[in-house]
């Protein structure tokens, strides 16, 4: 893992590391992740996780909204730092993922508030440990920043991210993980992990040559240069650039369209294609003839088919997503 001190991100020094009406709010602030029932978010007794959560935001690292529509919205909210992921952050979002899967939400929307999505981890409480306590510390923090990962990748729920100014490490897998990502005309990426000698998480080893391919994702790993916006688009890293004063907007546009649509169906879709990154062909030829199968009698199958037959536009919304 790798990290940035506060505000580096915006200096260009980046790294890694780990509506309206009816909505349900929650900040994620320090110790939330203490009361889940992972191992990791039981290990606040240690020395390292100490220091995390005195270097944290006491306000909220993360907050997540959901909505009675279905809308999930997570931001994280450590701005002033370029949102550089601390224990804290990790767990804030660990906790917003587990929030968005027992509400079984229709759709997600990752932001990052100030001028960058997120530039990484955060060195300067990296830097206030040495030796075991520092490599406990990073086992805390990327084993509930990875278990985030893991728990939006298992709902159903699609995931929009909007990402601007500097991205990197941590940033970067944030960013690859959603299903589309939208990117500000500004926006940089920049891996840092090999730069200041560590190796990368956050699924971003894991991500990036699934995305851009093996040869060029090895070239960003290890020379850490610059991709800007229209790169990136152009070499599969993001889903599309728009206006950075647009991003906002757009980004709620898209999330809005997901969450009025066959959210089992997406699920379905998104494992589909995940799965078909390593299955052989047989065995995904039938996932995907079981999984047609299975859609076409649900009430998302019914609903499409009678609004085609019926010349009218489908309400899936209808239809309770499932936790």
């Amino acid at each position: 893992m790798t990290g940035t001190g506060s505000g580096a991100g915006d200096r260009g020094v980046t790294g890694a590391g780990s509506g309206a009406g009816g909505r349900a709010t929650a900040d994620v602030g320090p110790g939330a992740a203490d009361r889940a029932t992972t191992g990791v978010s039981r290990r606040a007794a240690d020395p390292a996780a100490s220091v995390g959560r005195r270097a944290a935001d006491p306000a909220a690292s993360v907050g997540v909204e959901i909505q009675d529509d279905g809308l999930a919205r997570v931001t994280l909210r450590r701005g002033q730092a370029g949102n550089a992921i601390n224990l804290e952050t990790a767990r804030g979002l660990l906790d917003a993922a587990r929030a968005c899967e027992r509400a079984a939400v229709r759709a997600v929307l990752l932001t990052g508030e100030g001028k960058s999505f997120c530039v990484g981890g955060d060195l300067r409480e990296f830097s206030r440990l040495t030796g075991e306590t520092l490599e406990k510390h990073l086992v805390a923090v990327t084993d509930a920043l990875h278990e985030a990962l893991r728990t939006f990748a298992s709902i159903d729920a699609p995931q929009v991210a909007a990402v601007q100014g500097a991205v990197a490490g941590a940033g970067i897998g944030l960013a690859a993980a959603a299903d589309v990502t939208l990117a500000a005309d500004n926006v940089t990426f920049t891996a840092a992990y090999t730069g200041i000698g560590y190796s990368p998480d956050a699924g971003v080893s894991w991500q990036l040559p699934r995305l851009v391919g093996p040869k060029r994702a090895v070239e960003l790993l290890l020379t850490n240069r610059r991709v800007p916006a229209a790169e990136a688009a152009t070499i599969g890293l993001v889903s599309r650039v728009v206006p950075s004063g647009e991003l906002a907007a757009e980004a709620e546009r898209t999330a809005e369209a997901l969450r009025r649509g066959p959210t089992r169906a997406f699920g379905a879709t998104r494992r589909l294609v995940a799965s078909g990154q390593t299955a052989d062909l047989t065995r995904h030829l039938d996932d995907e003839a079981r999984a047609l199968a299975a859609a076409a009698a649900s009430d998302e199958g019914r609903e499409g088919v009678a609004a085609f037959l019926d010349k009218r536009a489908p309400d899936f919304t209808r239809i309770p997503s499932r936790p």
